[in-house]
């Protein structure tokens, strides 16, 4: 990076280009939108463990309608401990939204995305660099794309933060060509 000093005190850092990168305009994840991703997320990877109290309550049905061991209570603590993981993970996902030190996940940044890296800058001039492989894959939604990092980590691309539709295809090549982009879904809001 070449140095490009703008006054004594503060040194600002000039990011390398490339004539090939997609440029966004400078947007912000919404908080909300956040937990609704974050859930999502977390349902795609955990859906298989919703059989587990579905086996129980089965169980537990089973058991009762023979007369082996009638009880009301296993349905209660089996919906209330589903009903409990499920708002364990919705108050971690609020408690980032609210908290100083994640702050700069809600600020607003310009994206320059080519095949090398991905340039998250505040201004035009300083910022940070993401490799590729950070990103573990990729989907479209009808209105976005997301790229997946870990749990509760994604970058959020609306289509709306592209300048232009050659732009956003461009975007999609490169994730095609990473191997990241996985088929289109449709996710509740």
């Amino acid at each position: 990076m070449a140095k490009v000093p703008v006054n004594k005190h503060q040194p600002v850092y000039q990011m390398p280009t490339s004539p090939l990168a997609v440029k966004t305009k400078k947007f912000a994840l919404d908080k909300k939108q956040y937990v609704n991703i974050a859930m999502g997320q977390l349902w795609e990877q955990q859906k298989m463990w919703t059989l587990v109290p579905l086996g129980l309550l089965l169980v537990n049905a089973i058991l009762g309608i023979t007369g082996v061991y009638p009880n009301i209570w296993a349905y209660i603590v089996i919906i209330l401990g589903a009903l409990l993981y499920v708002g364990f993970w919705w108050v971690q996902f609020t408690g980032v939204t609210q908290l100083e030190q994640y702050k700069q996940l809600f600020d607003k940044y310009l994206y320059e995305i080519d095949s090398r890296q991905i340039l998250v800058k505040t201004n035009p001039k300083e910022g940070g660099i993401m490799q590729w492989e950070q990103i573990k894959n990729a989907y479209r939604t009808k209105d976005a794309y997301v790229l997946i990092m870990a749990r509760g980590q994604f970058l959020h691309f609306p289509h709306s933060v592209f300048n232009s539709e050659h732009d956003m295809r461009l975007f999609e090549r490169i994730l095609k060509q990473k191997n990241l982009l996985a088929e289109p879904k449709e996710v509740a809001k």
